[in-house]
């Protein structure tokens, strides 16, 4: 097995960025404008979960994409190569195990694969004792490890963004930066892909840049997604990547009265429960998300 350094990697994601590679898909394809180099030092970004983020232009847009692999990943692969765009994907283990060629698809067509658990506990590695969320994680990041025959990026975002301080300070103590984002389409309730579109522009023209949240489960986030990506071309964003690399993150703190978006939600969510009992399946409630946020 061959595995990269993070220099490789990175230099690997600049060169697939090149303006001759947007060329090759025409001259009105979004492409990638740059990628930034995320440093081996942990950190936790995403204004709606950390009072920081990845340090970005007006108009810049980073895409992430949740809880795959699924039915409807083959189509957003299909959306992003017609784009030249590039995207980070945080994947569940039990996922990966079950379809690992689409974890290797992605992989193989430039995308950075990061890591979501093994189970996507419903809220609970919150809840899980310390020792079984970190064997959930870590039993995550070895399956899709073996799914792509390579190591992940060392990447990790939260289910439900339900992280604690012990499992953050673990993660960032491993050298992984933690996920949050700067916005999200809300996709886990029922819309159309229209109203999808219309209310992830409408927060991205609020916000003017940011880490945008998907899931690739989604079957209409799938049907948005061409649409998603010519409507930032039409408007003036410009697509950023995010990979491994060496040196510091470019990261940006919060202003005066930054307060969590996601807290609120996940305290109210979880309100009158208690941690799960050792060795219980933290899967077993299914896959929820924040509500609340439609």
């Amino acid at each position: 097995m061959i595995h990269f350094s993070r220099a490789a990697v990175l230099c690997v994601a600049i060169l697939a960025a090149t303006p001759t590679f947007a060329r090759d898909c025409g001259p009105d394809a979004l492409g990638v404008s740059r990628t930034i180099a995320i440093g081996p030092k942990g950190a936790a970004l995403g204004l709606q979960s950390y009072p920081r983020t990845l340090d970005l232009a007006d108009r810049e847009v980073v895409l992430t994409f949740d809880d795959g692999p699924a039915a409807p990943t083959a189509r957003v692969l299909d959306a992003l190569a017609k784009e030249c765009a590039r995207a980070t994907f945080f994947i569940i283990g039990r996922n990966a195990e079950e379809t690992p060629a689409l974890v290797k698809r992605a992989a193989a067509e430039g995308h950075t694969i990061g890591n979501h658990s093994y189970s996507h506990p419903a809220m609970t590695l919150r809840l899980l004792e310390d020792n079984d969320a970190k064997a959930d994680i870590e039993k995550g990041i070895k399956a899709v490890e073996r799914a792509i025959g390579d190591k992940t990026a060392p990447f990790f975002r939260f289910p439900g963004f339900a992280d604690t301080p012990a499992l953050v300070s673990y993660l960032e103590g491993k050298g992984y930066t933690i996920f949050g984002s700067d916005l999200w389409a809300s996709d886990w309730s029922p819309m159309s892909p229209k109203g999808e579109l219309d209310l992830v522009m409408s927060r991205l023209e609020k916000a003017g840049k940011g880490i945008v949240l998907f899931h690739d489960s989604k079957a209409q986030t799938a049907q948005m997604l061409p649409d998603f990506l010519r409507a930032l071309k039409a408007r003036g964003y410009r697509l950023v990547h995010i990979a491994p690399g060496e040196g510091e993150t470019p990261i940006v703190e919060a202003g005066p009265g930054w307060s969590s978006t996601t807290e609120p939600i996940i305290a109210k969510t979880l309100a009158g429960k208690s941690k799960l009992p050792r060795g219980a399946d933290p899967g077993a409630e299914g896959h929820r998300h924040p509500a609340g946020d439609d």
